[in-house]
């Protein structure tokens, strides 16, 4: 079958000649009110009233569809998020209320040209990681329909996979717009808390959760981001982007992933053979594999369900399911009923808690370019599910439940195919506000390792990965070469000052690495000449205002000045003064500090 990607929708719009208006209706009367994966698909009157509000905004840019980066292209929406004049059920009939004025996301989608299409089923009050708590029925999994779709965010996921529509919007607290993704062969993106609006979302947990996205590829999944991606001073969680943000252009040349040193597949033999063989491939690309402690992680993520964060989902909706006792599902209502009994002081000693593990999950996270863990540990059948409801559900979480609240963002994407025919997921997880960074990695795994596009069996195309973007007016690059490094002993003294990392990348060929005699802790110094080679180095983007205080901490022989990198460019970094190479031990056969560090300490 074939599959549009945004590419294809405008291609077809500006070489073929062909009216939004013929190709959308055709899209919509193919859609059948049967299929599980919809709650309510849009009437032809509401497909034409956007197609009008289309040609306005047409009109207005002068004709121009490159000033619409959605235009024409068809969407749905999960059925917790709000659309004027269609109903909100949140997979609850009797929940449900017709909305006047859409979510904010819904408005920026349809300012950009997008047209919406339907409403799609989920997992009732988006309770669920499964995809079959729902009076509308399960929704199977785009592959084999005996196999679970992943929740709650599952229509939303199964209509991108089977090419209904191009994009979809779920929603995620807990891996809702990720573990779906996993289990359709989709690229799901989970944003920094509050750079997409929630105003007009039926809230889960408010303080965590996040619109999602499920795309086929990784630039219509950017192009989506890009164009949701606004600060809503109407909702009370939006964030402002910072001016400093790490972008796409930034991503290491040979990145470092974190993976959990002892990954939990539950028995799944085959996931474990799908992740180990994606581990593979990331290192085939260039990437350094680096296992990491995960019990921070994990610990964090069993205050999701296990602490007084059930308690918020309770004032969410608690309300309505005491008085409506026969209208949620029994699992759903056992689940958010169990919230009404935490405390004040359950609630804070868990913020307590949380905050102690995010000092140590931050710690880890900062000594690598971004974690790498399975989307999802196992996938189940229907019929598992329905005899094991609960416990099955909490495994789907055991790499999705912590990022949320330690405020990272994260990336899913395809990983290809397990031995039983079903796809299997990959998640990029970095700290907030490191999105565009992870989409960079993202485009280099897409190139790499191009994946079907949903059930089709057409490849995702390859992407071209830009230059790193310049530094921002109050801020100074400096390449750091030894104890400045993620993850040594002097890389606090560049975090404390707000410092951001940028890339990890190679000097010109003509510098010497020495290991400085009698420096605590142990220092490199470099020095160019006539031989020599490309030493890895990192660069970070020191503010302006505390370049000062860092300069004045490095010590004799070394200083500030100006180094010359492998691709040409010059920037700030550290150099040596050459009467130190009298007592150094020149360690340039290493390449670099950290493989220098790791040899003499083998």
């Amino acid at each position: 079958m074939t599959i549009s990607t945004l590419s294809d929708w405008q291609a077809t719009y500006a070489t073929a000649g062909q009216r939004p208006d013929a190709a959308l209706h055709r899209l919509r009367d193919a859609l059948s009110p049967d299929d599980p994966a919809w709650i309510h698909i849009a009437s032809a009157e509401s497909l034409d009233a956007q197609l009008g509000s289309l040609a306005q905004r047409l009109a207005d840019v002068g004709g121009d569809t490159t000033r619409l980066p959605l235009y024409g292209v068809p969407f749905a929406v999960k059925d917790n998020i709000d659309v004027a004049g269609l109903p909100t059920t949140a997979a609850c009939p009797d929940f449900t209320y017709t909305p006047a004025q859409s979510a904010y996301a819904v408005e920026r989608l349809q300012a950009a040209g997008a047209i919406l299409v339907g409403k799609t089923n989920l997992d009732q009050f988006a309770t669920g990681l499964v995809g079959t708590r729902s009076p509308y029925g399960a929704v199977p999994n785009a592959f084999d329909g005996r196999y679970i779709s992943g929740g709650s965010s599952s229509g939303s996921a199964s209509v991108v996979a089977r090419g209904l529509v191009c994009f979809s919007l779920g929603t995620d607290t807990a891996g809702s717009g990720r573990v779906p993704a996993g289990f359709n062969n989709l690229v799901g993106v989970k944003a920094t808390c509050g750079t997409i609006s929630t105003r007009g979302v039926v809230p889960a947990c408010r303080t965590l959760d996040c619109v999602s996205i499920f795309a086929l590829n990784s630039e219509d999944a950017d192009t989506v981001r890009d164009a949701l991606v606004d600060f809503d001073a109407e909702d009370a969680y939006a964030r402002r982007k910072p001016r400093n943000a790490p972008s796409m252009a930034g991503s290491a040349s040979e990145p470092r992933l974190g993976v959990p040193s002892e990954p939990q597949f539950f028995g799944d033999a085959q996931a474990q053979a799908a992740f180990e063989a994606a581990l593979d491939e990331w290192r085939a690309a260039g990437a350094e594999i680096v296992p990491l402690d995960f019990t921070p992680f994990h610990d964090a993520a069993a205050l999701l369900y296990q602490g007084p964060w059930v308690a918020e989902r309770y004032a969410a909706v608690g309300e309505f399911i005491d008085t409506h006792p026969k209208s949620a599902d029994p699992v759903v209502a056992g689940i958010i009923s169990g919230g009404k009994n935490a405390t004040a002081v359950d609630a804070f000693r868990a913020q307590y808690r949380l905050a102690e593990l995010k000092r140590a999950a931050d710690a880890l996270i900062a000594t690598v370019d971004a974690l790498l863990v399975p989307t999802s540990p196992s996938i189940y059948s229907q019929a598992e599910i329905e005899a094991e409801p609960v416990e099955l559900n909490s495994r789907l979480g055991t790499y999705t439940n912590f990022v949320n609240l330690l405020d990272y963002c994260a990336l899913a994407l395809p990983a290809g195919f397990r031995d039983d025919g079903l796809p299997t997921g990959i998640t990029l997880i970095a700290p907030a506000w490191h999105d565009e960074r992870l989409a960079g990695l993202g485009a280099r795994w897409q190139n790499h390792r191009p994946w079907p596009l949903g059930i089709s069996e057409q490849l995702a195309g390859e992407r071209a990965v830009t230059a790193t973007a310049a530094p921002a007016e109050d801020m100074i690059r400096v390449a750091v070469v030894g104890a400045h490094l993620r993850g040594m002993p002097l890389n606090w003294q560049l975090t404390e000052r707000d410092a951001r990392f940028v890339e990890q990348t190679h000097t010109a060929p003509d510098y010497r690495l020495l290991a400085l005699a009698g420096t605590t802790p142990p220092k490199p110094g470099l020095i160019r000449g006539e031989t020599g080679a490309a030493i890895e180095v990192e660069l970070w983007d020191v503010p302006i205002a505390a370049f000062g205080s860092f300069v004045g901490l490095i010590p004799a022989p070394l200083g500030i000045g100006t180094l010359a990198l492998a691709d040409g460019r010059e920037v700030k970094g550290f150099i040596c003064e050459g009467w130190a190479a009298e007592t150094a031990t020149d360690v340039t056969r290493y390449g670099g500090w950290r493989a220098y560090i790791g040899a003499r300490d083998s």
